[in-house]
């Protein structure tokens, strides 16, 4: 028609998501009013995020094909986990492909020795370590730094798995057994006992471009080494602890050049300072509040940066936010769960993750906030409890 000119239509971006754990499922929610498509290369069909993605692609990450495949499909690679091997991301970046963050970055939170030294290089404070080789060796750690001592896996622990508290020279075999059915390339790394208050989490966000953002510092409670509940911000944090924690995580992700979301965990002495106990290069549990409770959710913040977008605001909206995981216990059918609970607080916010509920696994978390710690916390308690099963939490 005169007068009327004509264009290609315009394509979305494309962001591949590789893994398709709750993580995932909480980034393409995130995704949607960006109107950005998410492609994900999932375990199985009925994963979590699989549940809700419309583009799925079920395969091996550790395939380098089907790696390659996928990657062919998207504008930029990120992650619901960090296990994907940095030599085949290095083969992507290789071939052009952006990986967000990258394998050079990556290998810090996929190693814990790696990160050790990489960190301990920088001056950014760490427990005193060592690779032991033996049981031997850790015993004399243990001698030299005082009993208990902590010994981890090097590589493929999380939630507790992989890490022992060893109390005495008796028990110093224990990892050792272990060490045939972890990670291939695993080694045991003792680190000191830290006598510490409290976990922090300390949770930023950086571009490609160097923009970077810092979110209130959260207090983490952990069980069984599981986190249980955040509060946003950590009580008691003065002013000068919170900025100096924020900025030790800043520092942390321009030292790797981390892309997207970093997660620092911290114990906190008895002297009020800290040192980095782990890293995490994805979104987060200890940041699920910022999805009611900031005004940009780490996951907005995560697919804006790996695109090299401005990114949002990370403040809180509200004085308090409390999170508290919901882990499986006696309810098995969690929806039915919402009536109870929406009805006795229509402020509550709730995430159910589409998984089987099994002891002890994360199905969900639920969120509130407040300008009343106490109540804030009570509720969400509650909530957490009665969705586990307890009707009296």
């Amino acid at each position: 028609m005169r007068g009327v000119t004509t264009s290609a239509p315009v394509r979305p971006f494309v962001v591949g998501i590789v893994g398709g754990g709750q993580l995932a499922r909480m980034m393409y929610e995130a995704s949607i009013g960006l109107g950005i498509r998410v492609a994900l290369l999932a375990e199985g069909p009925d994963v979590s995020a699989a549940q809700v993605v419309h583009d799925v692609t079920v395969g091996d990450y550790t395939d380098h094909d089907t790696l390659r495949a996928f990657a062919e499909r998207v504008d930029v690679i990120t992650f619901d986990h960090e296990h994907v091997p940095t030599g085949l991301l290095r083969d992507l970046e290789a071939a052009g492909v952006a990986v967000r963050p990258g394998p050079d970055a990556l290998v810090h939170a996929q190693d814990k020795v790696v990160m050790r030294d990489r960190l301990s290089a920088a001056g950014i404070p760490c427990p005193a370590y060592r690779v032991v080789a033996d049981a031997d060796a850790l015993r004399a750690f243990g001698e030299e730094t005082g009993w208990p001592v902590i010994a981890k896996t090097s590589r493929g622990g999380y939630d507790g798995k992989g890490v022992w508290k060893i109390d005495t020279p008796d028990q110093a075999e224990e990892p050792f057994a272990a060490l045939g059915g972890l990670s291939a390339g695993a080694e045991i790394l003792a680190e000191e006992f830290v006598d510490f208050t409290r976990e922090l989490s300390a949770l930023v966000v950086r571009s490609p471009s160097g923009q970077a953002v810092a979110y209130p510092v959260s207090e983490s409670v952990q069980r069984d080494g599981i986190c249980v509940e955040t509060t946003t911000p950590a009580p008691g944090l003065s002013e000068e602890q919170a900025v100096a924690a924020q900025a030790l995580a800043l520092q942390v992700a321009g030292e790797l050049g981390t892309v997207g979301v970093l997660a620092v965990e911290l114990m906190e002495r008895r002297d009020g300072t800290v040192v980095v106990n782990e890293l995490a290069m994805r979104p987060h549990n200890t940041g699920h509040w910022s999805i009611d409770g900031a005004h940009t959710s780490q996951f907005e913040n995560h697919l804006r940066a790996v695109l090299d977008l401005p990114l949002g605001d990370p403040g809180t909206r509200e004085d308090w936010t409390v999170m508290a995981n919901v882990l499986g216990g006696g309810e098995p059918d969690l929806p039915s769960t919402l009536l109870h609970c929406f009805a006795r607080d229509r402020r509550l916010q709730v995430q159910l993750y589409g998984k089987e509920v099994k002891p002890g696994r994360k199905v969900g978390h639920v969120t509130t906030y407040g300008d009343d710690l106490v109540e804030v916390r009570r509720r969400a308690r509650h909530a957490a409890g009665y969705l586990m099963g307890d009707p009296n939490a």
